[in-house]
């Protein structure tokens, strides 16, 4: 199985306003970053190469992110020990402090790309009964053999 990730985030201005023109002149370099890197596998995309256009929420300014990769340890190894990390550490520059959980992880099956409709469903399984392997983070980091045992249980 592949770990598919869902991130979301509540951005202080439009996306063509100039507060945001850092992290939309970043967006390309950091989405090819994650290409290149190892490990990863699919990432959500529409026209323009990014998922900014992506309406999944009925809030115009929640913007998501989503990609499957080939472990937890490749996600990890790209979000903290790559250029990814500078972007990071400047997101308060651009978005607001989400109150709610904003980030799931979940394992699919190696052909499956997951759908923003399954990340949804994913990141309120995870407000509602916390982390689970089911929906985690990398704090929980559960394996594939936790959430079969977990399935089992529910």
């Amino acid at each position: 199985m592949h770990l598919a990730q869902v991130n979301i985030a509540e951005m202080i201005a439009p996306i063509n306003d100039p507060i945001m023109a850092d992290f939309v002149n970043n967006l390309d370099r950091i989405n090819a970053l994650a290409e290149e890197s190892n490990g990863f596998v699919w990432r959500l995309k529409g026209d323009e190469g990014n998922a900014t256009a992506i309406r999944v929420f009925e809030y115009d300014f929640l913007i998501i992110n989503m990609s499957v990769w080939e472990n937890i340890d490749t996600l990890f190894d790209f979000t903290y020990k790559t250029a990814h990390v500078e972007i990071l550490k400047r997101k308060k520059e651009w978005f607001h402090n989400m109150k709610k959980m904003h980030m799931a992880f979940w394992y699919v099956e190696k052909d499956h790309h997951p759908t923003p409709e399954e990340a949804k469903e994913r990141l309120q399984y995870i407000r509602d009964y916390g982390e689970t392997p089911y929906a985690f983070t990398f704090k929980s980091r559960f394996t594939t053999d936790e959430l079969k045992a977990y399935q089992k249980e529910n």
